[in-house]
């Protein structure tokens, strides 16, 4: 084999298949199968999970073929699950794009249109240990959750406004007391039930900063988390739910959050 033969069979591999875009940004859904994700549910059912999780004109239709209001009364968290990367990430941007069905499951009473995306996770139980970027919207008050931070066995250091909202300590953000549970992001446009799309983005370097968007605008900050590094996964909670576009792109050195922030002004 001569060298150029070697260099176009290295071209034509596989893995230069998932080659990077011009912004550095590599997918990690080929929308045509999860091959490369790891499916999980609460019931350990991994056949049942790769049926949660469709994969359908190029998007992953989250409940697709089972019937409106299932398991409301019992087994209300038996298809609670995640569709998780099988590889750690540290320092990255991660994006994605959702928008809402129709159809409602679970413990929807409780916690209306809710999924979600977790990231650092270090056990991926259902519900896993990890920061998670919340996507929910409460129909009832017509408040969107979108970005909201939700710590679970993990802490950061966080801002607030007299709404308890975030808001950046420049801006006179109070410094609360490290907890776990919800954070919740500034008030942002966003699409709730007309069959739109809204982009995602998380922003996380290690440990020492992450940032969350939501269709372009700062919806949420926070430094010294608690975890450096884990997998990431994308969730099954209470309703239909599309994602789709799902890219991230690595770095491997610190990058000052101000070189992001600076953008979003």
């Amino acid at each position: 084999m001569n060298f150029k033969t070697l260099i176009f069979g290295i071209l034509l591999s596989p893995l230069s298949l998932l080659a990077q875009d011009k912004n550095g940004f590599v997918p990690l859904f080929n929308g045509k199968d999860l091959d490369n994700w790891k499916l999980s549910l609460r019931n350990k059912d991994s056949v049942e999970a790769k049926k949660v999780f469709a994969v359908s004109d190029g998007m992953v239709h989250v409940y697709k073929d089972f019937a409106d209001s299932l398991w409301m009364k019992k087994e209300k968290g038996n298809r609670h699950g995640l569709m998780y990367t099988k590889k750690e990430y540290s320092r990255f941007i991660f994006k994605f794009q959702y928008k809402w069905g129709t159809k409602i499951y679970n413990n929807f009473d409780q916690f209306q249109y809710d999924a979600g995306c977790y990231y650092h996770v270090f056990d991926d139980k259902i519900w896993p240990d990890g920061i998670e970027y919340q996507v929910r919207y409460n129909h009832l008050t017509q408040k969107n959750h979108t970005g909201d931070f939700w710590a679970s066995n993990t802490l950061f250091q966080w801002s607030e406004d007299d709404k308890h909202q975030f808001l950046m300590p420049n801006k006179n953000g109070k410094l609360i007391e490290k907890r776990q549970g919800e954070h919740r992001g500034a008030d942002v446009p966003f699409h709730a039930l007309d069959g739109e799309w809204n982009t995602c983005e998380v922003i996380v370097m290690g440990n020492k900063y992450a940032i969350h968007k939501l269709n372009g605008k700062l919806v949420n900050y926070a430094t010294d988390l608690s975890v450096e590094k884990g997998i990431i996964g994308l969730q099954c909670e209470t309703a239909e739910i599309f994602y789709r576009n799902i890219e991230i792109k690595e770095f491997d050195k610190f990058i000052p959050a101000e070189k992001f922030l600076k953008k979003l002004k």
